[in-house]
């Protein structure tokens, strides 16, 4: 939606049409969703109800988030992906309840993230993927709670350190851009060596008690496998002559 062309013409909602979009979440979470409304503008008058925790704007024309997007103060969840947007405001910055924000699919460089990204604490996950970045602000390496970081389909030679090395971080997409070299973008991600609750590290990553702990549960293992590999089989006929001999000495006493 957001990769060319004119903007088209859309909607204006009013006060009473927005309170109607309101629901509310299986976990009591108050969501005012006005996806796919054809709205070209952030409507204003959905300031009113700032007191909402998650704003689901997606699938929209709209052009522009303005400031006064910071007066969701108690917003946790904001989705703003597939729109015309190029730029974030420096306000974003004040929303630190914010644990997930989706602005993939819009028109948006590298000079529309705002360095205030930084001061989002608790957020736990960004998607800036589809979007017209050609490097990311290494002031995202701040966001120390990031599990989840989208980068894909954008114009990226390289990846911050600073990211690749979150201590929180599970998933790191950044396929489809164009990295000096086909694999560098497969590396970033095998970078994090993780399956879920698996962690793959190094043992000089490990403090003292955790790699005594690893090397316990290690050998332990170890001495499992050699007890099974050194236990003979018994064999299945063991007390028979041929494998046939019982059913012989049976139809002989039937004789």
């Amino acid at each position: 939606m957001a990769k060319g062309g004119k903007v088209p013409k859309g909607k204006k909602i009013t006060l009473k049409v927005a309170k109607n979009c309101i629901k509310v979440t299986f976990d009591g979470r108050k969501r005012l969703d006005l996806s796919k409304m054809g709205l070209t503008n952030f409507p204003k008058c959905i300031l009113r109800l700032n007191d909402v925790d998650e704003l689901d704007l997606s699938r929209n024309l709209i052009r522009k988030i303005p400031d006064s997007i910071s007066k969701f103060q108690n917003l946790r969840w904001l989705d703003l992906h597939s729109n015309y947007i190029d730029k974030l405001p420096e306000s974003i910055g004040q929303m630190t309840t914010l644990l997930y924000l989706n602005v993939s699919n819009n028109r948006l460089t590298t000079n529309g993230l705002p360095v205030e990204l930084n001061q989002l604490k608790n957020i736990r996950t960004v998607n800036f993927g589809l979007n017209h970045l050609d490097s990311v602000p290494t002031t995202l390496g701040a966001l120390k709670e990031l599990h989840e970081v989208g980068l894909h389909d954008n114009l990226l030679n390289s990846i911050p350190h600073s990211i690749v090395k979150l201590p929180k971080l599970k998933k790191l997409n950044t396929k489809r851009n164009p990295f000096p070299k086909p694999e560098e973008s497969d590396t970033f991600v095998d970078s994090i060596k993780r399956l879920d609750n698996l962690h793959l590290v190094d043992e000089k990553d490990l403090c003292g008690p955790c790699l005594r702990k690893c090397q316990l549960a290690r050998d332990k293992l170890n001495k499992i496998k050699n007890m099974a590999t050194a236990t003979p089989r018994k064999a299945i006929f063991s007390s028979l002559i041929a494998p046939n001999s019982m059913a012989k000495e049976s139809q002989e006493e039937w004789r």
